[in-house]
């Protein structure tokens, strides 16, 4: 899994996924973008990835593209039209792409041309007009996530887990929910 971070502008909403979808199938890849404020860290969406190959592996995907199946577990929603509102939208917005060689894990032989087709996809994303790169992983709204993911000021008070760690929990749970 490779990110870009950036400052995104979208006139054409259909257009940029469009666009993003056009970059994945061009590299072998899913390309997913997220705005920024619902992603608490880089092992959010690692994880999201994972879980998303295994469901892959085991013929056991919600989604029918993998692009979609991460954000249904980075949303940790089994619902496209709930896990949307951590995509993007027309607007200005800090977004994440995640480019991610879906089910390509199997071996170490095929690590090295994964790596490379996701940094070649990455390129291309950074490179798009509507994106300004700009560090956005880790300037997360705290409020809008707990209120995405149910995370009560209850629950919190009851652990010692941080944030993140409770997102991750949700995140896997996908699974379990079925």
């Amino acid at each position: 899994m490779e990110v870009v971070e950036g400052t995104l502008r979208i006139d054409d909403l259909d257009g940029f996924l469009d666009r993003l979808d056009a970059i994945g199938a061009e590299h072998g890849v899913a390309v997913q973008a997220f705005d920024a404020r619902y992603v608490t860290d880089r092992d959010h969406l690692r994880r999201a990835c994972e879980l998303a190959d295994r469901s892959h592996e085991r013929g056991e995907m919600i989604a029918r593209e993998p692009a979609v199946e991460i954000l249904l577990y980075a949303a940790g929603r089994r619902q496209i039209e709930d896990a949307l509102a951590m995509g993007v939208s027309r607007g200005e917005h800090s977004v994440i792409v995640v480019c991610h060689a879906a089910g390509d894990r199997e071996s170490e032989v095929a690590d090295d041309s994964v790596a490379a087709r996701e940094q070649a996809a990455c390129e291309v994303v950074e490179a798009m007009e509507c994106l300004e790169p700009t560090e956005t992983l880790g300037k997360s709204d705290p409020e809008r996530i707990a209120e995405f993911f149910d995370i009560t000021d209850a629950e919190r008070a009851a652990t010692d887990a941080t944030l993140s760690e409770i997102v991750l929990e949700r995140v896997a749970m996908l699974v379990v929910e079925k």
